[in-house]
């Protein structure tokens, strides 16, 4: 019998605003979170742990937060939260606390989590009052150093995507230092991926040696837009990332799951004389 895979399921982009209220009066995010953690819940297999990859909030004030531990409450999964660019870490922490294993404050919201065989290393890439984001030497000082420490397939999760996804608005606002993260992930061959957010978009690429994904939204999706054009968002689809461990392979494999109601797996009836 084949060993059973390690799950790390990926939400990101929620951005919950205080209760009652709607994201910028057009989009109900709460309700659409609350559908994203519901689906995860029906997952078989659960997960072994869940990711939550920035922009936890609109605006992070703290009542956004409290909001936000109701809406997760029913995952009743470990947890893992990344800040981005619309939170605030010092309101996160009242709420929820600071994680344990996480860096000092000067170093920002970093850890190190050991699922299965695993290691998720989480990176700090907010920049206080700015959409982009950095890392700055001593962040990327930290990471190098978490990463020397195990030769384990590891996951590194960060919200701000370090390449150029063709969107001009987004690329604006995207990981200024990605090349300074690209010679520390060079340097690491066990990093099997990069988990990122902020695009709200399903993107995949190669990029030094490993492999990037961003996430969709939990909510809205923005405009796939490679004309240059304004900055726009559609109601796409909202989906989650499965992260899937394969001992046998010893691969990793990311799976898209879209949220809502799409019927039930039905078994593959026809023969073979039908059309597929």
């Amino acid at each position: 019998m084949q060993a059973s895979p390690t799950i790390v399921a990926q939400l990101t982009d929620p951005h919950i605003p205080p209760p009652g209220r709607l994201l910028a009066g057009r989009i109900d995010t709460p309700r659409m979170l609350a559908a994203a953690v519901s689906h995860v819940r029906a997952l078989e297999p659960l997960p072994d742990l869940v990711v939550v990859s920035g922009d936890l909030t609109d605006t992070g004030h703290p009542e956004e937060y409290l909001h936000l531990a109701e809406l997760l409450e029913p995952l009743d999964l470990s947890l893992v939260l990344l800040p981005g660019n619309h939170d605030d870490p010092t309101a996160l922490a009242e709420v929820f606390g600071r994680p344990e294993g996480a860096a000092d404050a000067a170093i920002g919201w970093q850890q190190v989590v050991e699922v299965g065989p695993l290691r998720v290393v989480t990176l700090d890439t907010r920049v206080p009052g700015e959409p982009g984001g950095r890392l700055g030497p001593d962040r990327l000082a930290w990471l190098e150093e978490a990463l020397g420490r195990s030769s384990a397939p590891t996951i590194v999760a960060l919200h701000h995507p370090p390449f150029a996804s063709g969107i001009q608005h987004m690329d604006g606002m995207a990981l200024a230092d990605a090349d300074a993260l690209g010679e520390v992930i060079e340097r690491h061959r066990h990093v099997v991926r990069l988990i990122t957010g902020h695009l709200h978009r399903n993107i995949t690429l190669g990029w030094r040696g490993t492999v990037v994904t961003t996430c969709p939204s939990t909510a809205h999706q923005v405009a796939l837009d490679l004309t240059g054009g304004p900055a726009r968002w559609r109601r796409e689809p909202p989906a989650v990332h499965l992260h899937v461990w394969l001992p046998h392979t010893a691969t990793l494999v990311t799976h898209t799951s879209p949220i809502g109601d799409h019927g039930p797996a039905e078994p593959f009836t026809w023969t073979a004389d039908s059309p597929t």
